[in-house]
């Protein structure tokens, strides 16, 4: 138990130095959300432990007996032609522990393919993929431990790249009192070749995440807080062509805005909450602030940030729909459908 976490603790801060948020690293899929019950709770959801082999391959330390035959189908329902989504499958090891296998995908639908004077030379079809599979093993009562391997693959027209990555996770979880504590890294890789060549090697987008769950004893909510971006402190960002100005009445020279303290702290946090209406509906909310702050319209911020969700659980199937608000400019919408294989079996 000390080795696995001691490994995990090791690369968690030794990701600290290397990983990058977006625009600075290679596959930046691999922050897609690709179930719809992390969708409604805005975006990544790593804190509840129960039979939902989604939120097993999301964080792998909560792989666990109940997930043996869940099949989840993932599907998000977007414009243009773009279509990603997931499909996943869980099976139990008995004494050793639960895994997972899944494949996620992207397409970009068609596009027409030019030369450089405008020769219309037929279409290609932008496709990009991850194959996993993930472990899960119960250490004692309440800490568990888990890990996904990655392969990665993407296809943009005549330019391919291909790479790896793992996923390391913990799980305190007291089943008494409903309180979850877990601690992750993803996308710790490296892309093996790029898509220009191997001089030109980028860093996967490594993350670092902590999250805590807890169900309230007499009232129908879990609440869960999220904290991600943990190994980057200032992920805000800074227009490079931003130039300090000059105040016309004192003459003056007025810097360019920069973040606060307290609003890179902000940033780092996700709220989620779940209303267990009853055992067959369960109503979901989330709020992302970093994501209001980067992607809300700023003269019409709306409700940016904010993200829905519904889950409706049946006697042989769970279908949960997520609604995610980026801008009053854009959406997202997703559908998951699991099941478990068993259940249909006479």
């Amino acid at each position: 138990m000390k080795t696995i976490l001691f490994a995990i603790l090791t690369l968690s801060f030794g990701s600290i130095s290397y990983a990058q948020t977006g625009g600075l690293s290679a596959f930046p899929f691999l922050d897609l959300t690709f179930n719809a019950r992390a969708a409604g709770l805005g975006g990544d959801f790593i804190s509840v432990k129960d039979q939902d082999i989604n939120t097993g391959i999301a964080n792998p330390s909560l792989l666990n007996k109940d997930m043996e035959n869940q099949v989840g189908f993932n599907q998000a329902l977007m414009a243009g032609g773009i279509n990603f989504g997931m499909v996943s499958y869980g099976f139990n090891l008995k004494e050793y522990g639960t895994m997972s296998t899944y494949i996620k995908y992207i397409s970009y639908g068609t596009f027409q393919r030019t030369s450089i004077n405008g020769t219309n030379e037929g279409t290609f079809s932008p496709f990009e993929m991850i194959a996993g599979t993930g472990f899960g093993r119960q250490l004692n009562k309440r800490i568990s431990v888990g890990t996904n391997v990655n392969l990665i693959y993407s296809q943009l027209e005549s330019y391919s790249s291909f790479g790896a990555g793992i996923d390391l996770a913990g799980t305190f979880y007291n089943e008494e009192k409903e309180f979850l504590v877990t601690a992750l890294v993803k996308n710790a890789g490296v892309q093996f070749n790029s898509y220009t060549g191997n001089e030109n090697k980028a860093p996967l987008p490594t993350e670092f995440q902590m999250a805590v769950s807890y169900k309230l004893p007499h009232a129908p909510f879990r609440i869960s807080l999220l904290a991600h971006h943990m190994n980057r402190w200032d992920i805000t960002y800074n227009d490079p062509t931003l130039l300090p100005t000059t105040d016309p009445l004192s003459g003056d020279t007025i810097p360019v805005p920069r973040a606060s303290f307290l609003e890179k702290f902000a940033r780092h946090f996700t709220y989620q909450v779940e209303a267990l209406i009853s055992e067959n509906i369960h109503f979901r909310v989330g709020f992302d602030y970093n994501r209001r702050k980067e992607m809300a319209l700023e003269q019409r911020p709306g409700v940016a940030g904010l993200s829905f969700g519904l889950g409706l659980y049946f006697r042989k199937f769970t279908l949960d729909y997520g609604f995610v608000i980026y801008s009053r400019a854009g959406y997202n919408n997703m559908l998951t459908l699991s099941t478990n294989i068993s259940k249909w079996r006479k």
